[in-house]
């Protein structure tokens, strides 16, 4: 844009994924997100009064891991990036926010395969490992919480097929 002149052309290519239809203009419809998170982005816990910040020790290291991939604000920048329009660095940041810690352990499986399948399902593309992702992510969350979710998703699968 520096160069830019009154005679050139700009062309702004859309968005890549089929989950995100173009509203107007440059307006995309990102609700896609919305439902991953409500096919399994939640904790079922019975609320009440806060819990001792100290009841359930977790250690520094882990603590900071869950609260990077909480950082995640669902912008879609990782998927506009991606060449196959996947949402695994979304998904993956969201199933990591809750499998890092104790209080995601009891609904992990059930989380795992319906969030990843919730994006299958919306037909955003897999990840290739090209990290253009993780570099556009204007909160650099990282690809290891690809590697989580993929990690979550297997062992929930093993789990479901034993059973």
């Amino acid at each position: 844009m520096r160069h830019f002149s009154n005679d050139d052309t700009i062309v702004i290519e859309p968005w890549r994924a089929k989950a995100f239809p173009i509203i107007k203009d440059l307006a995309v419809d990102r609700s896609a997100f919305d439902q991953i998170i409500i096919a399994g982005g939640y904790i079922s816990v019975n609320t009440g009064g806060a819990p001792d910040a100290n009841a359930i020790p977790i250690s520094q290291e882990i603590a900071e891991k869950a609260m990077d991939a909480a950082a995640c604000i669902g912008c879609g920048a990782c998927v506009a990036s991606c060449p196959n329009a996947s949402a695994m660095l979304f998904t993956g940041a969201k199933i990591s926010q809750f499998a890092l810690l104790p209080q995601g352990r009891p609904e992990a499986a059930r989380r795992a395969l319906a969030m990843v399948r919730k994006m299958d399902e919306l037909c955003f593309g897999n990840c290739s490992n090209e990290r253009e992702c993780e570099a556009e992510c204007p909160k650099e969350i990282s690809i290891s919480n690809i590697a989580r979710m993929n990690r979550e998703f297997f062992k929930a699968g093993i789990g479901s097929a034993v059973m």
